[in-house]
Parts: C-alpha cells; structure tokens; sequence
C-alpha cells in the first residue's frame, strides 16, 4: 500500500505542481543593470525605514515589501538554478553579493536553493497584528513554507516537526478565518488541506484522529468550492493517504 501510494502521489502531484510553476523564464533575463539598481534602492530604503523611529504600521509595509522584493528576486534566480544549475548573468550575481552585503541576504538551502523569506513577513505581522498587510504577510508565510518544504511530495517534508506543522496550520486557519471571502484563497485551502493529512498521519496519536476529520471536510470542500482546479486531481491521493 505504502509503495504504491508513493508511486501515485509523486505522479499525481509532480503534474500539478508543474503546471502551477511552469514559468520557465530566467532570471538573467530580468535581472539587468538597471533592475539590480532598482532592486537595491528598495532594500536600502526598507531596511532604513525598519531601523528608524517609523511608526509601527510604517515599519510593517516596509517589512512586507522587502519579504515580497527578495521572494521576487529568488524566484528569478531558482528559475536560472533549474534551467542552468547555477545564477547566471553579471548582474544577477551581484545582486545577490550586494544585498548581502548590506545586511538583507536573501535566504538559502544546503544545496544552494533560494527560500522564502519568512522572516520579514513574520516581522509585518508582529508590528501590526491586524494592519493592512495581514492577509498578504499570512499569505506569503503559509505558502513559502510550503514549497520549501518537500522536493517532490509535499505529504513527506523534509525535516519538519510536529511544532512546525502546528504552527503552518495555526497560520493558515488564521488566513482563512478571517479571509475567508478574498477570492484567489484557492492555494491557500489547498495548502491547508495538505497539512490536515500530514497531522492526521503524524500527530501525537491523540491527534490523529481529529486532524483526519478535518482533512476529509476540507478535502470534501475544496473539491466543491474547487471543481475546475487543477489542484482537484490531488483530491484521490490525498485520500488515499488517509487510509
């Protein structure tokens, strides 16, 4: 069952997940002199604005700009990773050497991958709770932990804990509680199913039963409120692994 399910839900998921990052643009094709300027303007300023005596809503904006510019950047440069093996273009490359440089670096793995990064948005949300950015900064919290979580399979994360997986789902219960009525949450539901069926297969064994409900009615909800989404296609195997 376990071999079987493995096979299936790297086929099945594998497909999705190409076709919702099927960009295949590289970066040194839009990273040049003049973005690398730009780019650096803005992380000057932000950071400024982050160390100065600006208010707490003022700090948050420039928190959560600076999260969205450096995941903006990275994204860029992954798509040079993967077509290339590495960050190509003079100018690309000294972006990436300047803001770090100048104390915003952008967040990267072991095998030279660029993250997410989460802090800055963890940052938007601690100096305004419920300021205008709460959504967007729950937003990009849930889902760049998300895709920095697995490889291939997003029900086998790499090296997460119980205590992060409560806390991804904490968040985005969080978003969707209180977003509930915003339009293009369809991802964020997706990735909130997913980690039901990661608790109800790893949670403490008191747990597990209850996360399980809870996968099954956002499984049967995201397959109502979702039909046309090529998410849908997801629906059997993530089913499958709550048997």
């Amino acid at each position: 069952m376990k071999k079987r399910f493995g096979a299936l839900s790297r086929q099945a998921i594998a497909g999705f997940i190409a076709a919702l990052l099927s960009c295949a643009a590289a970066a040194h094709d839009f990273i040049t002199a003049e973005t690398a300027e730009k780019y650096l303007a803005q992380a000057t300023g932000h950071s400024q604005t982050l160390k100065s005596s600006a208010s707490a809503r003022e700090k948050a904006q420039s928190a959560y700009q600076l999260g969205r510019m450096l995941d903006e950047i990275r994204e860029f440069l992954n798509r040079d990773i993967a077509a290339h093996g590495s960050v190509q273009g003079l100018a690309s490359n000294r972006l990436v050497a300047e803001l770090k440089a100048r104390g915003t670096p952008l967040a990267q793995d072991s095998k030279g991958r660029y993250l997410a990064n989460l802090n800055y948005y963890r940052d938007a949300l601690k100096y305004a709770p419920h300021g205008a950015r709460e959504s967007e900064a729950l937003y990009r919290l849930v889902q760049g932990y998300f895709y920095d979580s697995f490889e291939d399979d997003p029900l086998k994360p790499q090296g997460q804990s119980w205590v992060q997986l409560e806390e991804q789902i904490a968040l985005a219960e969080r978003l969707l509680g209180r977003f509930a009525q915003q339009a293009d949450l369809g991802e964020a539901y997706f990735i909130l199913l997913i980690h039901y069926v990661q608790a109800a297969r790893f949670a403490p064994e008191g747990a597990k039963m209850s996360y399980a409900a809870k996968a099954h009615a956002a499984i049967s909800a995201f397959q109502s409120r979702y039909p046309d989404s090529l998410r849908a296609a997801a629906m059997p195997v993530m089913l499958e692994a709550l048997r």
